[in-house]
């Protein structure tokens, strides 16, 4: 790029952190609230996928799913909330753009901001929480349906940002030292404590149905401590200070690659953790993630990052330099922990933008982004747009 990275101040960092935690693929927490994400998509008739109000209450049958006969070179992933997931029209349509595209996966969220588990388990384990809100009537046949057109198919868990299991086992949420209720963030959002074996087993079992289910990745987001909010108050019934939270979201990263060997699991982390050189205090440190993933997945989106960043006042004018410099320090940093003549263990596959945020994003900026990625990673993308309405030319395959 020919330009040196601007050192951030306190202040600088703190306003990145501050853009990623409104966002990010927290991007959703604040759409879904206002109800604006769900457009055309509300549980109508005409919208259920596959499987009457009955089907829903009958016993699952948890028996292993096929995946998908060969697993893309390069993951160039869509992402789908549940709802969007539960809706005839709208899988048609994402079904539609990843035919016409470069994309070849679909992301789907399984577990989302609220803490809601979108279809129905069959798992005791965590049917007993009373967190299953079955929106996706049936998860086989969407998984099935996406086989069958070749798609990718990734599940995505949101761990510790978690309102329904707070609710379901306080004694495993963060606490207000002051009061001892459960603490939430700026969102008014309830968390969980990142150092419970309990909290990572109950994500690990979803996992595991998920796998089952069909899917070919499970994706995780929010693994790392709460960013916002009055984090002086935080009191956690787990977490012990005696150890950081960079040791502790390590223990967890560590734990998930154990318990889910053998399976593709990704992670997604904060833009900024390409680039610095701490955890943010939120435990995320990029060299932790590698050997415990088989991707990474920062969220490079340009809006995100504060005005001086690189150089520029706006990041967000600016979408092929800021994701260019972030996968080419990301790749660089991943470089360094492979021994010669090995493969490595993880890949990077970032999150990039199609949503208008610091700027306009149509199909100049989306391309950028995807020519960035091309020129600092063989992994793929992952393309977030909350409402799920995608610009189509901006990842159309070139003629």
């Amino acid at each position: 790029m020919g330009k040196k990275a601007v050192i951030f101040t306190c202040l600088g960092i703190a306003l990145a952190i501050a853009g990623f935690l409104a966002f990010g693929t927290d991007l959703t927490n604040s759409v879904v609230q206002t109800g604006s994400f769900l457009g055309d998509i509300t549980p109508t008739e005409d919208s259920m996928l596959a499987g009457s109000e009955a089907a829903g209450k009958e016993p699952v049958d948890i028996a292993k799913n096929e995946k998908i006969a060969v697993v893309p070179e390069k993951v160039n992933a869509i992402y789908a909330t549940f709802w969007s997931a539960s809706s005839v029209s709208k899988v048609n349509y994402l079904l539609s753009l990843i035919k016409e595209t470069e994309a070849n996966a679909l992301v789907v969220d399984i577990k989302d901001f609220s803490g809601s588990i979108a279809y129905k388990t069959g798992d005791p384990e965590i049917e007993k929480y009373k967190t299953e809100s079955p929106v996706i009537k049936d998860v086989r046949g969407l998984v099935d349906k996406l086989h069958a057109e070749n798609v990718y198919a990734i599940a995505r868990i949101v761990v510790f940002q978690d309102p329904a299991l707070a609710k379901a086992r306080p004694d495993l949420a963060v606490k207000s030292a002051k009061t001892g209720a459960v603490w939430t963030d700026n969102k008014n959002l309830a968390w969980v404590d990142p150092s419970s074996v309990e909290v990572w087993e109950y994500n690990e079992r979803l996992a595991k149905n998920a796998f089952a289910m069909g899917f070919d990745e499970v994706n995780f987001d929010y693994v790392r401590f709460p960013s916002d909010g009055s984090l002086a108050d935080m009191s956690f019934p787990f977490y012990s200070e005696t150890k950081t939270k960079r040791e502790a979201m390590k223990e967890f990263f560590v734990h998930l690659r154990g318990a889910l060997e053998g399976e593709i699991i990704s992670a997604d982390l904060f833009g900024l953790v390409t680039s610095a050189s701490d955890d943010m205090g939120i435990g995320q440190y990029l060299e932790d993630t590698y050997g415990n993933f088989d991707f990474i997945c920062p969220m490079v989106y340009p809006s995100h990052f504060a005005s001086g960043f690189i150089g520029y006042k706006n990041p967000a004018s600016y979408p092929y330099e800021v994701v260019k410099y972030s996968g080419e320090k990301a790749e660089a940093r991943l470089a360094a922990l492979v021994p010669d003549g090995e493969v490595p263990k993880t890949l990077l596959r970032p999150w990039l933008q199609d949503f208008n945020l610091g700027a306009t994003y149509g199909e100049n900026e989306v391309r950028l982004q995807i020519k960035a990625v091309a020129e600092t990673s063989n992994a793929g993308w992952m393309l977030w747009d909350p409402k799920n309405n995608y610009t189509k030319k901006g990842f159309t395959v070139s003629e």
